[in-house]
């Protein structure tokens, strides 16, 4: 009995994480919509960063933990580096015909639990890896080549290491619940790929919201430079154009979207729900943040703009 309780591999580990990432952040975000005045400080300067960070009176030792905004850049590269390594070991399996490592099985075992069963095809695996990957690229792209970021703003060292714990998570659940990466599971070779019209219209959601995610940071990177591209100010602007004539965080909603889309390709992945509830939760109330940020700080933003999503909020 006392074995089995301190076995971790009892344990979903990865189920847990993300589901204590979305309790946290349903559970303070509501405090903070509607009875933040009444909060310490504390939670209130923890809570916020960028553009709606904490206005007032600072917590001494809340500060001690914040960390440059800039600093997002660093888990870019982590995210980069770990979905290609995860890609690395999908593309052996699958196209190479290599078994997955004794010790990524242990891995997974230990993050997923032992009783994993395979739940996902390799061709929806491959396709959900291909696209994380992809994303994660363009994001480190992005962070170290386009976006400016302002050397005055914070950001708690909890949300920094948050980033972290996002796209870990995301490749491991992946991998998890994977043809091909269960224990003593052989996977019949040579495979074929299988791209059905299901798949092929999550894939083309999930490319078009990736197209505007880039579009809509472009703008934001732009009102920072100038027509040759040299950054000339770090102030805030209201941004216009692309689908920001529609929402003040299209950036939000469009990563919603592409988590959704991953969701739809590896749906029967038990573990992919928490991912997609932990990045609906995280980037709705972020988005409402930044929404009610603009209306305060520019009397002639535009009224029909809702927070992240179209004509609803």
């Amino acid at each position: 009995m006392i074995d089995s309780l301190l076995d971790l591999r009892s344990v979903n580990l990865i189920n847990f994480l993300f589901a204590q990432l979305i309790v946290i952040i349903v559970l303070l975000g509501g405090l903070i919509a509607t009875i933040e005045k009444y909060l310490p400080t504390l939670i209130s300067q923890t809570f916020r960063y960028g553009k709606h960070a904490h206005k007032g009176p600072q917590d001494r030792f809340v500060s001690l933990l914040e960390v440059p905004k800039s600093w997002f850049k660093h888990f870019y590269v982590f995210a980069a580096l770990w979905s290609a390594a995860g890609f690395y070991f999908m593309v052996n399996n699958y196209l190479a015909g290599q078994p997955a490592p004794s010790y990524v099985i242990d891995f997974l075992d230990v993050m997923g639990t032992t009783k994993r069963t395979a739940r996902t095809t390799p061709t929806e695996t491959m396709v959900a890896l291909f696209l994380i990957t992809l994303q994660c690229w363009r994001r480190f792209y992005e962070t170290w080549c386009v976006q400016v970021f302002s050397s005055k703003l914070k950001i708690h060292l909890s949300a920094y290491l948050v980033g972290y714990i996002h796209y870990f998570g995301t490749v491991v659940v992946i991998l998890s619940q994977a043809e091909g990466f269960i224990r003593s599971e052989a996977l019949p070779l040579p495979y074929r790929f299988e791209l059905t019209p299901r798949l092929a219209l999550w894939i083309g959601v999930f490319i078009y919201a990736w197209r505007y995610q880039f579009q809509s940071n472009l703008i934001l990177a732009n009102l920072r430079k100038d027509r040759t591209g040299k950054v000339t100010n770090q102030k805030h602007s209201i941004p216009r154009g692309g689908y920001f004539e529609l929402v003040s965080s299209p950036h939000m909603l469009f990563e919603i979207v592409m988590y959704a889309a991953l969701y739809a390709i590896i749906a029967r992945n038990t573990s992919a729900v928490y991912v997609f509830a932990w990045v609906l939760s995280n980037q709705t109330m972020n988005a409402w943040l930044t929404h009610q940020w603009y209306r305060e700080n520019f009397a002639d933003y535009p009224p029909e703009r809702r927070a992240v999503f179209p004509y609803v909020l």
